[in-house]
């Protein structure tokens, strides 16, 4: 058999991953904060995007994030051409400072002069207060410059801050000084030394004895329960600054695994007490604070910014729209890029540059403007499929996955769930991740429609709130319960749900239950 090259002419599809659509997926994936982030990034990087002023403007369609200099078509021909031509030309805008364009001379109003007999009736009555005004930081004066809250607010005290500011009253000699510093280093946010005293005591060159008795005289410091290594020493350290460590009550505190099972019987015996006296500890222990070091700032707070709102349209429907606020406005700079056309950069690697330049500006303005108009699409979807949890709330919420929602948009699962990863709908009924409205599907026990786990959930939240000491429902009572409902549920899924709400057994809640109805009729 003889062997030949031969030329054959192939036609095949293929999905090239390239740098611009690996950017898109990532750039829909974002949170708020992450996406302001990399535009940040973009834009300190790229000279031709820039940031729209915060003007109020924000309500137009988000298309509309190219920029007043000239978008669509005419940027993806200057992308791929060579030429860079200057856009049209604008009509004159209102704000130019040629005094015959300016719009107090187009409607024939002088706004200079409008208020001035009241400006000056009233600029002398206070001129002191005036020139505070104008002299705090900024404020101009004119208000063209507001103040920021934030510049404000009280900064808040941390817990290493706190205990250094009580140590020196404490120890008086530097080297016990310098071992306490070190001890506060190793606090936990809960206020527990997290540290092991021997390797403290060796690489200090002390002995043990020392750094314990430090220890000791830095654990009667505020707040009380602070440097306990364990939670029982936290209640200990507690107990003795209210006078209440016992010898009935140090058995207790030494028991605590007793008491989170609610096995008041056992306590009663090892501790050597009746069921009043019993009542009384317990409700010593309730006063106590097992984490002496949470109410210190650690962290700041930042509120999340729904990415959709939701608002009833007044005809019994739902209006889906994305927030202003979580909408960046990213404009690409056309003027800047006619400037150094061709004819003014001469060199051919700057003509490369600014080319990739307005091309990748290009791409990013079409990637958010994508980005959002995907979010809506899905967001819009969704209220569609749980309308019923907005009219009626979470018992009315619908088992629903991604390839429902995929199906009805005609969309990928994948994007899909990048779209919902981290974004957050403000409702009527309050925020919520897009992942919320998504759970599994359980069968109706008549042969009707399913209902979601969520709302299964609901429902055993709500019976066992409702339950009183003497009818504690078991797993298998709310088995019964909701089949009467309608829902099929086994008892392991009732178990599994309820451990996942952090709900404790019968046996254990109908213990606390007696003991909080005495403890409430004493």
């Amino acid at each position: 058999m003889a062997l030949s090259a031969n030329l054959f002419l192939r036609q095949s599809q293929s999905l090239v991953m390239t740098p611009q659509l690996m950017q898109s997926i990532q750039l829909l994936q974002m949170t708020h904060l992450e996406l302001m982030q990399f535009i940040a990034q973009e834009v300190e990087r790229n000279p031709l995007l820039e940031m729209a002023a915060d003007d109020g403007d924000l309500s137009g369609d988000p298309s509309e994030t190219a920029d007043r200099h000239g978008t669509g078509s005419q940027q993806d021909n200057q992308a791929n051409g060579d030429d860079f031509a200057a856009p049209p030309a604008l009509d004159s805008d209102w704000y130019e400072n040629d005094a015959s364009d300016r719009l107090s001379d187009r409607l024939d109003t002088n706004y200079d002069t409008a208020f001035a007999d009241e400006g000056s009736a009233q600029r002398p009555d206070a001129p002191e207060l005036l020139g505070q005004w104008k002299s705090m930081p900024g404020q101009s004066g004119d208000g063209s410059e507001g103040f920021d809250l934030d510049d404000f607010v009280a900064g808040q005290i941390s817990l290493r801050d706190h205990l250094n500011q009580q140590i020196p009253f404490a120890l008086s000699t530097a080297s016990d000084q310098l071992l306490a510093s070190v001890l506060v280093d190793h606090l936990d946010e809960a206020g527990y030394l997290r540290a092991d005293l021997s390797e403290i005591s060796s690489r200090l060159g002390l002995s043990r004895d020392a750094v314990e008795e430090v220890l000791t005289t830095l654990q009667t410091l505020e707040p009380a329960g602070v440097f306990a290594r364990s939670l029982s020493e936290c209640l200990a350290i507690q107990l003795r600054q209210r006078d209440r460590y016992d010898p009935a009550m140090a058995v207790l505190v030494d028991n605590l695994e007793l008491l989170a099972k609610r096995d008041f019987a056992t306590l009663k015996k090892i501790c050597g007490v009746d069921e009043e006296d019993l009542i009384d500890m317990l409700s010593e222990i309730r006063k106590l604070n097992p984490k002496p070091g949470s109410s210190f700032e650690h962290a700041v707070s930042e509120s999340v910014t729904p990415d959709i709102v939701v608002r009833a349209d007044g005809n019994g429907g739902w209006r889906v729209e994305l927030n202003p606020d979580a909408l960046p406005r990213v404009l690409v700079n056309h003027s800047y890029m006619a400037a150094v056309r061709p004819g003014t950069a001469k060199d051919a690697p700057d003509q490369a540059f600014m080319s990739e330049c307005l091309q990748n500006a290009n791409w990013l303005t079409r990637s958010l403007d994508q980005r959002a108009k995907t979010i809506t699409k899905v967001a819009a979807e969704i209220v569609r499929q749980q309308s019923a949890f907005l009219d009626h709330g979470v018992d009315h919420l619908r088992p629903l996955n991604l390839k429902t929602i995929a199906d009805a948009i005609k969309m990928h699962e994948s994007t899909v769930s990048r779209v919902t990863t981290n974004k957050y709908m403000m409702t009527p009924r309050g925020l919520f991740e897009l992942k919320y409205f998504f759970s599994v599907s359980i069968a109706s026990a008549e042969g009707g429609d399913s209902h979601s786990a969520e709302a299964v959930r609901h429902r055993i939240r709500a019976l066992i709130a409702q339950e009183s000491p003497d009818a504690v429902l078991s797993d298998d009572d709310i088995v019964d319960q909701l089949k009467a409902s309608g829902v099929e549920l086994a008892r392991r899924t009732v178990a599994k749900y309820r451990e996942s709400m952090n709900i404790a057994s019968s046996v254990q809640r109908r213990r606390e239950k007696r003991a909080m109805a005495k403890v409430s009729a004493v």
